[in-house]
């Protein structure tokens, strides 16, 4: 009976630490929490440590990641590694796998009640660096990075000419309205064409792509909702 009777103190001393580790995700989330843990300065962070240091911190490997995500193992090293930044499908793939905000990626911002980013303040984000973005159709600015915790992500996208058509899919939703330029749009099997002051709204979770028209490049306001918490 005595070794009953401790077995079952024992038991209730264990149980309030595994509810506390039931919530390591939410720990994980709140960005205050989240540099408080790795002491990091995040305004140093590049967007492929912040991909490595949250994925280490999940516990998981490369592999791991690229089961998770569908995206393969060479392009994730090269996004960690810094020598690349993935598309914007794969930020949104990458917040889902790794339970974060895709924006938290990109900068985990700042607890403001509104922030704003002037003209010059938005350097631009390409998918393969200065170079090679060209070839993979597009670079994009980021509208909102100083607003921690944002449930929407807002982006100028510039489109270039390239004969890649790049499909993508993820959870959530996606708004784009044509700034300058001709936009090409397909959702599974629907194709449209865009001009300036058209604009589009489709689940992404379909296979889609955005892609300029003609030889000129093309500008869009595109705003993703990626359903994450």
């Amino acid at each position: 009976m005595k070794k009953e009777r401790a077995k079952r103190k024992t038991s209730a001393r264990v149980s309030p630490a595994k509810g506390k580790a039931a919530k390591h995700d939410d720990f994980l989330t709140d960005l205050a929490n989240l540099a408080r843990m790795g002491e990091v300065d995040q305004g140093k962070e590049s967007l492929g440590d912040r991909i490595r240091r949250v994925r280490e911190m999940r516990g998981l490997t490369i592999k791991d990641l690229s089961s998770r995500t569908g995206i393969d193992i060479d392009t994730l090293e090269r996004t960690e590694s810094g020598e690349m930044s993935p598309a914007l499908g794969q930020l949104a793939r990458l917040g889902r796998a790794l339970d974060m905000k895709m924006g938290y990626f990109i900068s985990p911002g700042i607890d403001k009640l509104m922030t704003v980013v002037r003209k010059g303040e938005r350097p631009p984000i390409s998918r393969y660096g200065e170079m090679e973005s060209m070839r993979y159709g597009y670079f994009y600015e980021s509208l909102a990075p100083e607003k921690a915790d944002r449930l929407m992500e807002p982006f100028i996208v510039t489109l270039v000419p390239t004969d890649t058509e790049e499909f993508s899919a993820h959870a959530g939703q996606e708004f784009v309205y044509v700034l300058e330029g001709e936009m090409k749009v397909q959702v599974g099997d629907r194709v449209d064409f865009l001009k300036p002051g058209d604009a589009v709204y489709y689940d992404s979770n379909q296979p889609h792509l955005v892609r300029c028209v003609g030889t000129n490049v093309t500008k869009v306001l595109a705003v993703l909702y990626t359903g994450s918490k």
